[in-house]
């Protein structure tokens, strides 16, 4: 079997299998046809960076101001490094899920982010 089935748009989970004509995330239950979403169409498709730059799954990016983070004293500052982001469909404008060190994963706005 040499065919890649997409992550799922939902949680982008890598787990995905066919049952019939649909995929299905076995990690968060979301059930799809394969046709519904052209590739590169997808919800993250065009998310741009605070300063333009179209951001890609996989990219490095830099945090541009501090940070508040809830639990922490001293937040996320200006000039973080976050490797390996993923791109994602979230919630109030929080588009990019990644795991910062020192912080563990979370989600940030592309808004506050710099391609590196």
């Amino acid at each position: 079997m040499t065919e890649t089935l997409p992550p799922c748009p939902e949680c982008s989970g890598v787990y995905t299998y066919e049952m019939g004509a649909l995929l299905v995330c076995p990690e968060c239950g979301h059930e799809w046809s394969p046709a519904a979403e052209p590739a590169g169409e997808g919800p993250a498709a065009g998310i741009k960076d605070a300063v333009g730059n179209v951001l890609a799954d996989g990219d490095t990016v830099t945090v541009i101001k501090t940070l508040k983070v809830r639990g922490s004293p001293s937040g996320i500052k200006a000039g973080t490094k976050v490797r390996n982001i993923r791109l994602v469909d979230g919630v109030d404008g929080h588009d990019i899920d990644c795991k910062v060190d020192g912080f563990g994963p979370m989600q940030l706005k592309s808004s506050v982010v710099k391609k590196a």
